[in-house]
C-alpha cells in the first residue's frame, strides 16, 4: 500500500511529499531526526506528519525493511508492501519489472545498472512510471553492508541504517531513463548482429539434442488427441491466459506451466497437469499442487532444480535438453501426440531473448521448425478482442422477458384471476 505524507510548516504547505512505506513505520530521518508521531488521516489510509520544519524539504525519504537476493525472481516471493527490495539485476526486464509492482514496494536499489545501454530494456521505464524509486549501481558491497530484515532508509540517493550513510547510488528519473532507451535504439543493430551470429554458431551444436525425440520421457499425462495449453511467464502471459477461459472450458487441453506459468494456471483456478522447468519461480504450493513435475536438465545431466525439489520430498521425471524451458515444453507435447500445441508468454523477438539474458535462439529455431504444424502462437491474442455488452443489448434482454412474463400471464387464468383481485383491492383501498 503506498503511503504519502505531507510535512506542513505555519498551515502553508511546503509543497513537498515525503512518501513512508506501512510497515515499520516508526520514524522518519532528516540529518538524524525529524519526529515519531504519526497521525492517521481520513481518506484512503493516509498519514499525515504533525506541523514540523524541514532542513531539506526537496528529498524523499523512505524507511523499510530491507529485503535482498541477487536472484529477482527469487525475491519477488517474499517482497510485502513497504520492503524496500535489493537486487543484483543487470537490464532488468519488463515480466520482473512488472512482478516488483505487484508485491507494492515503493523502493528498488540495484547493486548492478538497471539499464546498461546494450539494448532497450523496458523494466527500469515501467518501475519509474509505476511511482517507484530506483537506485541505480550501488555496488555489490551492498549485500555485504545490509542483512536481510534490517530497517533502513533511503535519503534521495543515499542509503542509511541509523544515522549512518552505508551506500549510494545513482536516482533514476524518467527523462534519464528515456534518453538511455534512445541511445541504445540507436545501438541495437550491433545487439542483432552478435545475435544472429552466436544463433548460427549454436545451431549445429544443439541439433541433435533438441531434435533427437528419444530423451522425452514417459509422462503419465495422455495427450493423444488433446490439444495442449503450455503458459511460460513471458510478456502479458497473465491477461492472455484469462482471454483463453472459454477455449480452456471447451476444450480441456493438457496444462503445461513452465516454471512461473504454472502460478498463473493456480491463479486462474487451473491445476497444472504438467510443471516443467528449472523450479525456480514457481512457489512451493503450486509444486505441491499434484501436478507431475519434470526438471530441466542441460547437458551433462546437470538439473539446477532438482535439490529443490528431493528437499520437498517430490520425485520429479528429468528432461536433458540443450534448449530453454519452453522449448522442452513444446517437444514434450509434439513427441506425446498432441494435436494441437497453444503457447501463451513464449518469446518471439529479440528484446524478449535478451531480457532472459538469451545470447542466441538456436534451440528456439530449431524447435519452432519442428513443432511448427502444431503450434498456435497465444501472444498479445487478449489485444486481438474484448467482448463488451451494450446498452441496446440488455433493453433488447429486458423486452423479450417482459414479453415471456406477459404472455405467461395472459395464457393462465388463475395468474389473470389474481391479477384481477389484486387491483380491485388497491381500488377499495384508495377508494376509487
Amino acid at each position: 500500500m503506498k503511503v504519502e505524507a505531507t510535512m506542513e510548516k505555519s498551515g502553508e504547505a511546503l509543497g513537498k511529499n515525503l512518501r513512508i512505506p506501512i510497515d515499520n513505520i516508526s520514524r522518519v530521518l532528516d540529518d538524524g531526526n525529524i519526529g515519531t508521531d504519526i497521525l492517521k488521516g481520513k481518506k484512503r489510509n493516509r498519514f499525515v506528519l504533525p506541523n514540523r520544519r524541514i532542513k531539506k524539504a526537496g528529498h524523499m525519504f523512505y524507511t523499510g525493511t530491507a529485503k535482498l537476493d541477487k536472484r529477482t525472481k527469487r525475491l519477488v516471493k517474499r517482497l510485502k508492501p513497504g520492503d524496500i527490495a535489493i537486487i543484483d539485476h543487470e537490464d532488468l526486464d519488463r515480466v520482473t519489472a512488472e512482478a516488483l509492482i505487484e508485491t507494492g514496494v515503493e523502493v528498488v536499489i540495484n547493486a548492478s545498472c538497471f539499464t546498461s545501454g546494450k539494448y532497450p530494456n523496458t523494466g527500469p521505464m515501467i518501475l519509474c512510471s509505476a511511482g517507484i524509486h530506483l537506485l541505480d549501481n550501488v555496488g555489490k558491497q551492498i549485500f555485504d553492508l545490509v542483512k536481510e530484515g534490517t530497517l533502513i532508509s533511503v535519503k534521495g540517493e543515499e542509503i542509511c541504517v541509523g544515522d549512518s550513510v552505508i551506500a549510494s547510488g545513482k536516482k533514476l528519473t524518467h527523462m534519464y531513463l528515456k534518453q538511455e532507451m534512445e541511445r541504445a535504439n540507436k545501438r541495437i543493430g550491433k545487439e542483432l548482429e552478435k545475435f544472429a551470429i552466436n544463433t548460427l554458431e549454436y545451431m549445429q551444436k544443439e541439433k541433435e539434442l533438441i531434435l533427437d525425440g528419444s530423451k522425452v520421457p514417459e509422462t503419465t499425462v495422455n495427450f493423444k488427441g488433446r490439444h495442449a495449453l503450455i503458459v511460460v511467464r513471458g510478456y502479458d502471459y497473465k491477461e492472455d491466459l484469462k482471454a483463453l477461459r472459454s477455449y480452456i472450458r471447451e476444450k480441456k487441453p493438457v496444462l503445461i506451466g513452465v516454471d512461473g506459468g504454472a502460478d498463473a494456471l493456480i491463479e486462474e483456478g487451473y491445476k497444472p497437469d504438467i510443471i516443467i522447468g528449472d523450479m525456480d519461480s514457481v512457489v512451493d504450493s503450486t509444486l505441491c499442487c499434484g501436478a507431475e513435475l519434470i526438471v530441466h536438465a542441460y547437458p551433462g545431466g546437470h538439473a539446477p532444480g532438482l535439490k529443490r525439489l528431493e528437499g520437498l520430498g517430490l520425485k520429479p521425471l528429468i528432461f536433458e535438453s540443450a534448449g530453454t524451458s519452453e522449448d522442452i515444453a513444446m517437444l514434450l507435447a509434439y513427441e506425446k501426440s498432441a494435436d494441437l500445441i497453444v503457447a501463451v508468454g513464449s518469446h518471439a523477438n529479440l528484446v524478449e531473448f535478451l531480457d532472459k539474458g538469451r545470447k542466441g535462439m538456436s534451440s528456439t529455431f530449431l524447435v519452432r521448425l519442428k513443432v511448427g504444424s502444431r503450434l498456435v502462437d497465444a501472444k498479445g491474442v487478449n489485444k486481438l478482442y474484448k467482448s463488451s455488452v451494450k446498452i441496446s443489448h440488455l433493453m433488447l434482454l429486458l423486452l423479450a422477458g417482459m414479453s415471456a412474463i406477459i404472455t405467461v400471464v395472459m395464457a393462465a387464468p388463475t395468474i389473470r384471476q389474481s391479477l384481477r383481485l389484486l387491483i380491485i383491492q388497491i381500488k377499495l383501498l384508495l377508494g376509487i
